[in-house]
C-alpha cells in the first residue's frame, strides 16, 4: 500500500471568515467550495474548512475560541520578522520568534481568527 498524506480539515464556525484569513494571509489557492466547506491547496497537502454542524454551533458562545492540538505549519520563503510584522499588522495575534539548538529553522506561532494555530517557519541563514 502506498500512502500520501492529502489534506487535515479544520471543523470550524465560520467557513467564509477562516478562507479569507488564509487566502489573504498565505496565498491558499480554492480548489473546491460550497456553503459549508472549502478546500485550499497548500502545496503538497490540502487545508480543509468544514463548518461545525448546527446542533453543535447552538451550544457555542459568540467569539469563543477552540482549543484543539493541531498546528498547521507554514515553511515560507520572506524574512520571518516581517511576516511576523505583517500579520501582527492585520490584527493577527503572533508570538515571539524563537529558534531550537540543532534545528535550522526559525519558528513563529500564531492564531487564526478562530484560535487554531498556525506556525511560520524559515531556513536560518
Amino acid at each position: 500500500m502506498n500512502i500520501r498524506f492529502d489534506s487535515v480539515i479544520l471543523y470550524v464556525q465560520n467557513v467564509e471568515l477562516l478562507k479569507k484569513f488564509y487566502v489573504e494571509n498565505f496565498s491558499l489557492k480554492v480548489i473546491e467550495e460550497d456553503s459549508s466547506w472549502v478546500l485550499l491547496n497548500a502545496g503538497t497537502v490540502n487545508v480543509g474548512l468544514h463548518k461545525i454542524g448546527d446542533q453543535y454551533l447552538r451550544e457555542i458562545e459568540s467569539g469563543y475560541q477552540f482549543d484543539n492540538n493541531t498546528k498547521l505549519v507554514f515553511e515560507i520563503d520572506v524574512d520571518i520578522e516581517w511576516a511576523r510584522n505583517e500579520l501582527i499588522s492585520k490584527n493577527t495575534e503572533m508570538r515571539e520568534i524563537k529558534t531550537f539548538d540543532h534545528y535550522n529553522f526559525r519558528l513563529c506561532d500564531g492564531t487564526d481568527p478562530e484560535g487554531n494555530v498556525f506556525q511560520l517557519k524559515v531556513k536560518k541563514i
